[in-house]
């Protein structure tokens, strides 16, 4: 099951032919496997991962810190189930160190976030602070080069 996982999450786009290739067993065997993954949650959804800069999207990103008083008998659980239904935000981690909470928020402009920041997270009960960070450019995700790696023509010297 690990092998098909660690297969689906480098190319979620194999067909069950080319994964029963590579494990050595049939396709209805993967696409039972799959079946009974996607059954039980452990596989949650696909998804592409897509250099923005070549789109026409005009989408803002931001990470935004959050510190959080943690609600008797159901910890940051609550608060996160609460903050996660908003369409704005894209993903919801419960962190260690310095905050407790890392959101990834997408919206349409630098005002929108700020205002999602100032007028719902900041207002809502148990929030202690934000701090704000813009995504300016992506490199790289899931392991995956988002621009095309420049060759250079100088040779190394060691």
């Amino acid at each position: 099951m690990n092998d098909l996982l660690n297969l689906l999450k480098e190319n979620a786009r194999l067909t069950n032919v080319q994964l029963a290739d590579m494990l050595g067993t049939t396709e209805q065997d993967v696409a039972a496997q799959i079946a009974a993954l996607e059954k039980k949650g452990v596989i949650r959804g696909y998804t592409a991962i897509i250099n923005e800069e070549l789109t026409e999207s005009s989408e803002v990103e931001a990470l935004i810190e959050l510190r959080v008083t943690p609600k008797r008998d159901f910890g940051f659980d609550d608060i996160a189930r609460t903050i996660m239904m908003y369409d704005e935000v894209e993903s919801v981690l419960l962190m260690s160190g310095a905050y407790d909470l890392a959101l990834t928020v997408k919206s349409n402009s630098l005002k929108d976030v700020a205002m999602f920041v100032s007028q719902r997270l900041s207002a809502m009960e148990g929030v202690l602070s934000t701090a704000t960070h813009f995504v300016l450019k992506r490199y790289k995700e899931k392991g995956i080069f988002i621009e095309d790696e420049e060759q250079d023509e100088r040779s190394m010297i060691w």
